[in-house]
C-alpha cells in the first residue's frame, strides 16, 4: 500500500524530479568550478577581495551552467533565442550572486569572519545554497519555458473566431 502511494506520487512528479536531478547533477559540476576558481583566485594575491574573488568565480560558473541546463536540464523545453535565454540566464544568476555575496558580506564584515575556512562556509555553502533555490525557480520560471501546445486547424480556426 505504502509502495503503491509512493509510485502514484512519484509519477504525479516524475517530470519535476528529473528536471531537479538534473538541475542538481549541473549544479555539482559548477559547484566544483565555482569553489576552486574561488578559492584559486583567494590564492594568487586576490586575498584581500574575497567579494571581487566570489563574482568573478559565479560569473564563469553560470556561463558554463548555462550551456550545461539549456542543452541537458531543460533540453525539451521551448528555445526562446540565444540572446533572450543568455540575457535573462546572466539577469537572474546576478540576482543569485547577490544573495551569494551578501551571505558573504555578512560573514567577512559583520561578523569578522574572515578566515579561509569561514568564507568557504558563508559564500559556498551558506550562500550557494540559498542562490540554488532563487536559481532552479527563476530559471525554470522566466529562462527555460514550456513548449506552447501545438495547435490543431479546429483550435486555430476557434482561436481566430
Amino acid at each position: 500500500m505504502a509502495i503503491t502511494r509512493v509510485r502514484s506520487l512519484y509519477t504525479a512528479f516524475e517530470s519535476l524530479a528529473h528536471e531537479l536531478a538534473k538541475f542538481g547533477a549541473v549544479g555539482a559540476v559548477n559547484y566544483v568550478l565555482d569553489v576552486g576558481l574561488f578559492n584559486l583566485l583567494l590564492a594568487e594575491g586576490l586575498g584581500n577581495k574575497p567579494l571581487t574573488c566570489k563574482a568573478i568565480a559565479t560569473v564563469v560558473a553560470a556561463t558554463s551552467s548555462y550551456f550545461m541546463n539549456r542543452h541537458w536540464t531543460w533540453r525539451h523545453r521551448a528555445r526562446s533565442g540565444l540572446a533572450r535565454e543568455y540575457g535573462l540566464f546572466i539577469a537572474l544568476s546576478a540576482v543569485a550572486l547577490v544573495i551569494t555575496l551578501g551571505c558573504l558580506a555578512f560573514g567577512e564584515y559583520a561578523l569578522d569572519q574572515d578566515s579561509l575556512l569561514a568564507r568557504n562556509i558563508w559564500g559556498n555553502v551558506v550562500g550557494i545554497g540559498a542562490a540554488m533555490v532563487w536559481r532552479f525557480w527563476a530559471f525554470k520560471r522566466w529562462v527555460f519555458l514550456e513548449a506552447e501546445p501545438e495547435r490543431t486547424d479546429d483550435a486555430l480556426h476557434a482561436a481566430l473566431l
